[in-house]
């Protein structure tokens, strides 16, 4: 995939290709029901396939103080997108003179004019340009008459309400990272780079790796059965996973988030890490001793093996 990182000055744009248009912070089934059938009509028609997208997303510049927290950093984003299949990802550069184009200038100069698009794919609850003037309507009429066209797609809908980023957030953020994670297709997870910690957890017998996250968003305090994945190794690794102040140890201790990896002993300091959250084991809690509290990371450990040696068997069966 490419990406072109500022798709209003840039001179050599693919032209004539199937396009899609939004924010996709999440990258949820329902805007992959969206992007799977933007690559597969393009594949079709033998033309690029495309997602215009802005940068910093609207809110961020219209609204700051009401702007909420990404679910995905630039380079997760990319990497999904580049397993869909897309070809380009075409950023807008969002700035107040773009936040006042209107929509029919938006579609006429820069997904005609400048694009040429074939196809445009889109939900039908999409909405663009100044103030939010252009809707599904206003972009099929337009299609019609500039010589291209334009589909709607239908909302993916779980639990008998529509799947979103905001849905998606709102569980990550209380916890509920099995519903995020089929609202997403997949668990929700954060990157960044293992850093050296105060070695506590090492002390009390579970060392741990602490994670200096990129994300915006990370879980509700607590532990968590996980997964961890190195940049540098092949296969990913089973987790237990704190996030939280580790009040039985500190008072008014800074966040953390601490990944005590199964059966794993190698020095990973510096190394670049995924780390997927599958399920909330427990709330963060003050234990009375760091004995106690001992106790339970190993019962924390435990019941993360045994969730995990569940799952396996369970796709197993599906599988067999």
């Amino acid at each position: 995939m490419q990406v072109l990182p500022d798709l209003l000055a840039s001179a050599d744009l693919p032209r004539g290709g199937v396009a899609t248009i939004g924010n996709y912070d999440g990258l949820h089934r329902g805007q992959r029901a969206i992007l799977e059938r933007v690559v597969a009509r393009a594949k079709e028609l033998g033309v690029p396939s495309l997602m215009v997208t802005f940068e910093p997303l609207p809110l961020t510049l219209l609204r700051p103080e009401a702007a909420p927290p990404r679910l995905l950093t630039a380079g997760q984003r990319e990497a999904l997108l580049e397993e869909l299949g897309l070809d380009y990802l075409a950023v807008v550069s969002f700035t107040a003179e773009v936040a006042r184009t209107p929509a029919e200038r938006f579609v006429r100069e820069l997904l005609h004019g400048r694009l040429g698009l074939a196809e445009v794919l889109v939900g039908r609850d999409f909405v663009f340009g100044h103030e939010k003037g252009g809707n599904f309507a206003l972009l099929e009429a337009l299609g019609a008459e500039l010589g291209f066209a334009v589909e709607g797609l239908a909302p993916v809908v779980h639990a008998g309400e529509r799947i979103s980023a905001s849905r998606i957030r709102r569980a990550v953020a209380e916890g509920r990272l099995e519903e995020a994670a089929e609202l997403l297709g997949r668990p929700y997870s954060i990157t960044g780079v293992v850093v050296r910690g105060d070695r506590m957890g090492k002390r009390i017998g579970w060392p741990t790796i602490n994670l200096a996250s990129e994300n915006e968003l990370i879980p509700a305090d607590g532990v968590y059965a996980g997964q961890v994945r190195f940049a540098e190794l092949p296969s990913s690794f089973d987790c237990a996973t704190n996030v939280g102040t580790r009040p039985t140890v500190y008072e008014n201790y800074r966040r953390v988030v601490e990944s005590h990896i199964l059966d794993f002993s190698a020095d990973v300091y510096g190394q670049r890490v995924e780390l997927a959250f599958c399920r909330r084991l427990r709330d963060e809690r003050i234990f009375a001793s760091v004995m106690d509290l001992s106790a339970q990371i190993r019962r924390d450990v435990e019941a993360t093996r045994e969730y995990f040696a569940a799952r396996r068997r369970s796709l197993e069966r599906a599988e067999g």
